[in-house]
């Protein structure tokens, strides 16, 4: 599927990228996702960075963002990796879904390229990460599957530096690109929207069995630390039908370990009719994933100090208290175990916590 015609400036920026190949009839098809788009010279992709420029699939954001700022890692959301450490985070434009939901519309969805007006180098980004006293950095905001080329090449330069680097995505990519892409990542979040087929047609334009595998790949063949996240939208996947069966496969598929965390869904994008998520229906569904034997079980978007907090699953203590992403106790002991009962809490640990607390920063990195 292609969109618009490619311009002056896209042109100009264009970067190779590795996964495409030719088509008899003169267009070719990047293969990079599950769209598997077929471009006539000149035409973008469904996710707008991608385009055909001198019958090549090119990237055309390479080097270039929507801003950069520092977060809490807890805002990705990771609980369970490095907490308390500021995330130095940026993204691009466009997305390969087409959520009818999406909370960062504005940017997943941009079409302007006055978005983009902050340029980096990958070199640039790992000496201001440095600088900033920052852990890790995050590609995020929009989905770093379309911009794969420049998301391996940063976190490459981050790892000569020491600085680690975590992937927010909705898991929809190819088998080839995923595989390359994860070798150079430490941490993820993957959005699991729902366990229906029909969900994903309907609301994504994408399709389930893709993100289901990108999910298994990520836990069972790489070192990549995991975590999960559900946006709870009312009416579509908040059933006590549809939690259970979520549930259910991580449990199943993943093992009791994997943080799952439930967030608030409010009004945007193309469904700004529907209602925003109450604070039950998130209360719910973590007691639904509990009672499954998930171990680690978190709310999102909403105040819920309990909801954010992580407890020992032995011995129910509370291991790390959390309050709109401040962290305030720890019981965690320098190997990452319960001080209580010396049971393990899975996750990346160091043995003390951060002092980044809740605040966000935006970066100018012109200034590094």
């Amino acid at each position: 599927m292609a969109t618009t015609e490619i311009d002056q400036d896209a042109i100009d920026h264009a970067w190779p990228t590795h996964y495409w190949h030719p088509l008899a009839d003169g267009r070719v098809q990047c293969d990079l996702c599950p769209r598997f788009c077929q471009l006539k010279p000149g035409q973008r992709g469904f996710c707008f960075v991608r385009a055909n420029v001198g019958n090549a699939i090119v990237l055309t954001t390479y080097g270039r963002s929507s801003g950069y700022c520092i977060d809490p890692i807890e805002k990705k959301p990771l609980n369970h990796f490095l907490p308390g450490t500021p995330v130095l985070s940026f993204g691009t434009s466009g997305c390969n879904l087409a959520c009818k939901f999406c909370q960062n519309w504005d940017i997943s969805k941009s079409r302007e390229i006055d978005t983009l007006a902050d340029a980096a180098s990958p070199e640039l980004i790992a000496r201001a990460a440095v600088a900033l006293n920052c852990r890790s950095v995050a590609y995020t905001y929009n989905d770093p599957v379309i911009f794969h080329e420049y998301a391996i090449d940063v976190a490459q330069a981050c790892a000569e530096h020491g600085i680690k680097s975590v992937a927010v995505s909705a898991g929809y990519v190819c088998e080839a690109p995923r595989a390359a892409f994860y070798n150079h990542i430490d941490a993820a979040n993957i959005d699991l929207k729902s366990m229906s087929e029909s969900f994903y047609h309907k609301l994504t334009g994408g399709h389930l069995q893709t993100v289901l595998e990108t999910i298994q790949y990520i836990h069972h063949e790489t070192d990549v630390w995991l975590e999960l996240t559900t946006l709870l939208i009312p009416g579509e996947n908040d059933s006590d039908q549809a939690l259970q069966q979520l549930t259910q496969w991580v449990l199943e598929q993943l093992g009791p370990d994997v943080p799952l965390h439930f967030s608030a869904f409010h009004p945007d994008f193309k469904m700004m009719d529907t209602p925003s998520t109450p604070f039950k229906t998130l209360q719910r569904a973590r007691k639904i994933a509990l009672d499954n034997g998930l171990h680690y079980v978190y709310t999102g978007n909403v105040h819920d100090k309990a909801g954010e907090s992580t407890y020992c699953h032995h011995c129910g203590e509370l291991l790390i208290g959390r309050d709109w992403y401040q962290l305030s106790e720890w019981n965690l002991t320098s190997l990452g175990y319960c001080q209580f009962c010396d049971t393990p809490c899975a996750g990346r640990f160091e043995a003390q916590p951060g002092d980044w607390g809740a605040k966000r920063q935006v970066v100018d990195l012109s200034h590094f």
